[in-house]
């Protein structure tokens, strides 16, 4: 999992684009990415709302194991009051313009949450991070690539945003395929505290520019 989920780089350490709220301070945009995004193949991602809590926590629950060696907020099951909690703090931050939450279904799965994604803005001005998890049956369809370059290319259409990361711990191979597809730039490998199993303390931090 990125820094928000499982099968992106590693689990987002403010909140996974699937559960948790943003816990560090964040940078506002004036713009607002798009609400609906049709993606080959069937796949949409559309606009986390509360709405959308009950089909999340069926699926957060229903993936923990899959989520747990890198998503530090799947270590114990949600409850469906605390995934409503999240999902209207997620909303609270769409209006301001500092976290912009996403779920991922098909066409021939309508409401059946297959992933969650999210644009975030606690790196800092500028910039917005992609965290994102898939359910354990969607793993290898290309669902994380696709999804995380359509983010991609609306992150970078925002005012006052001209660079995008993905974050992944260095033993989560699979999401680290994923920028490497989508031709995002290694900047670094920092140190960082690793807090789910499968976590090896260093971050590989993957970067597009506008």
């Amino acid at each position: 999992m990125s820094r928000a989920q499982s099968h992106s780089c590693e689990p987002a350490r403010a909140a996974p684009a699937g559960t948790a709220a943003p816990a560090v301070p964040t940078e506002a945009t004036t713009g607002r990415p798009p609400e609906l995004l049709r993606l080959p193949g069937g796949l949409r991602l559309h606009r986390r709302r509360s709405a959308h809590a009950p089909a999340l926590n069926r699926a957060v629950r229903a993936n923990l194991e899959h989520l747990r060696p890198w998503m530090e907020w799947a270590a114990e099951a949600p409850t469906r009051a605390r995934t409503a909690e999240l999902t209207r703090a997620g909303t609270a931050a769409w209006e301001a313009g500092t976290d912009f939450m996403y779920l991922a279904d098909l066409d021939d799965a309508p409401g059946r949450v297959v992933g969650a994604f999210g644009l975030h803005g606690r790196i800092g001005p500028g910039a917005l991070e992609i965290g994102y998890w898939v359910a354990a049956r969607h793993v290898g369809r290309g669902i994380a690539t696709a999804a995380a370059g359509a983010l991609t290319e609306a992150a970078l259409a925002l005012p006052g945003i001209a660079r995008v990361e993905i974050r992944c711990d260095q033993a989560n191979g699979a999401s680290a395929a994923v920028p490497r597809k989508l031709g995002y730039r290694l900047d670094r490998v920092t140190e960082a505290a690793a807090r789910a199993p499968g976590e090896t303390g260093r971050q590989l931090v993957w970067v597009k520019e506008r």
